[in-house]
């Protein structure tokens, strides 16, 4: 069963910064409990303690990137519920992954404490101070295969969650929810949404013929913006709960909407408002993702593609989704409008553009001029031609 693991996942063993050969790990103590938060102050060098259970695949991926030698974490990287990639994706990558079990790391550790890692054991100048569990590939490989094994179960209360939650958000089907009025226009227009998913800035890449040949309006999701200037691209619009977008993204010149939740309680309005940022409102049960896609076809959207959506069990299990009631519901109303980034990126073909014929226009002029300069009866019916322009003219 790993070796199936391994296909999956293959390997990318490093020593990262910190490490020492002997497996010992010296690093900067850094803490945050909301790991897409504490990614954005992580530097190599830096030992991460988070608070995460289930490790999804994006938390891992963010962690790979800042180069942290080691993470440090307060809950269970995976519980077994179902299969997430993340602690794998950690381990194989070179990175150390602990999962405490002895002390609490929130309490005995501060930022910038030199930590010493060896194994499970963490120590602050010679003094051991908390344990945990080293997690390793070959376990984490067989708990995965394991996982996979049982899924159903997870398949089964994710369902039932969904059917609970469906009356709770018939809004979204029967468009009962009041959007706000934009500047930027939607109808008629394709309209890309960018979500912060796993590839998004790969397709985001994959799709650039698209986007320099249609212009469609962008629509990024929260942290989704980030990707959207990673990428060279400016977002018209920003909508979300405000707190995976960059400072520098929301101060980018796109519209501001925060999304809410159906009784008007916005937590991410106050970081607009300290920032003095106009924005505006739309409360609305379901995830960020489903209100941008909804709100683009009640604007009369004429194609909505989706750039690091989630679309199938795994994904949104892995970002603690108990069920998927307002993403059915807003399939279910989207309906053909909706297509995704590897769709399009596969089926676009786009046009040769101005910029071949020009480049053979300027070569055939070029050899043109080269072969009546050569020719000198070409050279004088090319002197005859341009004295009658003259006299034509008046010149």
């Amino acid at each position: 069963m790993a070796t199936a693991s391994r296909r999956r996942f293959p390997a990318l063993l490093s020593r990262r910064n910190g490490a020492s050969a002997d497996g010992e790990i010296q690093g900067t103590v850094k803490l945050g409990r909301r790991t897409k938060d504490l990614v954005k102050r992580l530097g190599p060098g830096d030992v991460a303690v988070i608070d995460h259970v289930n490790i999804d695949r994006i938390a891992a991926e963010e962690l790979i990137a800042t180069g942290v030698p080691a993470v440090l974490n307060a809950a269970a990287s995976s519980d077994g519920r179902y299969p997430n990639a993340g602690p794998l994706l950690l381990v194989r990558a070179g990175v150390a992954l602990v999962d405490v079990s002895e002390g609490d790391p929130f309490e005995l550790l501060r930022d910038g404490d030199s930590a010493r890692l060896t194994g499970g054991v963490v120590s602050i100048g010679g003094r051991e101070v908390l344990r945990g569990h080293a997690l390793g590939v070959d376990e984490l490989e067989r708990r995965f295969d394991e996982q996979r094994e049982r899924v159903d179960e997870a398949l089964a209360e994710f369902a039932e969650n969904t059917i609970a939650h469906v009356r709770q958000e018939t809004d979204l089907l029967t468009g009962g929810i009041e959007f706000p009025p934009t500047r930027t226009s939607f109808r008629d227009r394709h309209v890309l949404i960018v979500i912060r998913g796993e590839r998004h800035l790969h397709d985001l890449k994959a799709l650039r013929a698209y986007i320099r040949d249609v212009h469609p309006v962008i629509v990024a999701v929260d942290g989704g913006a980030n990707g959207v200037l990673a990428a060279g691209l400016k977002p018209d619009l920003i909508l979300g709960d405000m707190d995976s977008a960059s400072d520098e993204a929301l101060r980018c010149g796109g519209e501001l909407i925060v999304h809410a939740y159906p009784d008007g309680r916005a937590p991410g309005r106050e970081r607009l408002l300290r920032m003095g940022l106009e924005h505006t409102l739309v409360p609305s049960a379901g995830t960020s993702e489903d209100v941008a896609m909804l709100m683009a076809y009640e604007k009369g959207a004429d194609l909505i593609v989706s750039v690091g959506a989630h679309f199938n069990l795994i994904e949104f299990l892995e970002r603690n989704r108990g069920g998927m009631s307002s993403t059915f519901l807003t399939r279910l109303r989207i309906g053909e409008k909706l297509v995704d980034a590897k769709g399009v990126s596969r089926l676009y073909n786009p046009g040769s553009g101005l910029g071949p014929i020009a480049l053979v226009l300027v070569a055939f002029t070029i050899l043109l001029a080269i072969v009546v300069i050569v020719s000198p009866a070409l050279n004088d019916l090319a002197e005859l031609f341009w004295l009658k322009v003259k006299i034509w003219l008046g010149l």
